[in-house]
């Protein structure tokens, strides 16, 4: 009996340290939310877009097709459509289409940088290549061949995607897939 107490009892703590854990976490995760989030492009209720804090993108290199340097600053002047992707994930396979079309639309006032993360084993600069090219995509793609743009803007899962506009601010951005109406809605916030 002596035994079947002990458990019951450390049962029953347990239990109780779990519904602790959890009303904490809820609790403080409510009051430590960051107020201008990745993914989502509205402004906070009752607050003007210059009373929000601005985040200026960093700047990476990464390389192109032809293994010339290209740095995010580069772009300077021009909104940005950041995209980081990998040919084996298959989110990025299907927001892929979104991007092309946006591109053919856009090219010529948005910058496209459309960034392939290579890690040399996975994902490869050849791999990246094929798959563009079986698709027929035509959207310029740079290779992160280095892992500068991924630690920079510490990527840890893909798709992700930022909007930066003209004057080098993050204006919103996206973790996982987006859809054509969002990528839309997103552009349209940089293209002012």
């Amino acid at each position: 009996m002596n035994n079947k107490f002990k458990i019951i009892l450390g049962i029953a703590l347990f239990a109780c340290f779990l519904v602790l854990a959890a009303v904490s976490y809820s609790a403080l995760s409510q009051k430590y939310r960051p107020e201008t989030g990745m993914d989502s492009g509205s402004q906070r209720e009752g607050s003007s877009e210059s009373e929000q804090e601005k985040y200026q993108a960093p700047d990476f290199t990464v390389f192109d097709a032809d293994g010339n340097p290209v740095k995010l600053s580069d772009f300077k002047g021009k909104p940005v459509v950041l995209n980081f992707w990998a040919s084996w994930c298959g989110p990025c396979q299907r927001e892929m289409p979104h991007f092309n079309k946006a591109y053919a639309k856009y090219k010529d006032e948005i910058v496209f940088m459309m960034v392939d993360l290579v890690d040399g084993q996975r994902e490869t600069q050849s791999k990246g290549s094929s798959f563009i090219k079986n698709q027929g995509y035509d959207f310029p793609v740079y290779f992160d061949i280095e892992e500068d743009a991924a630690y920079t803007y510490g990527i840890t899962s893909i798709p992700m995607t930022l909007f930066i506009d003209r004057d080098g601010y993050i204006k919103t951005g996206y973790a996982g897939a987006i859809d054509e109406e969002t990528l839309q809605a997103a552009i349209e916030l940089i293209d002012q």
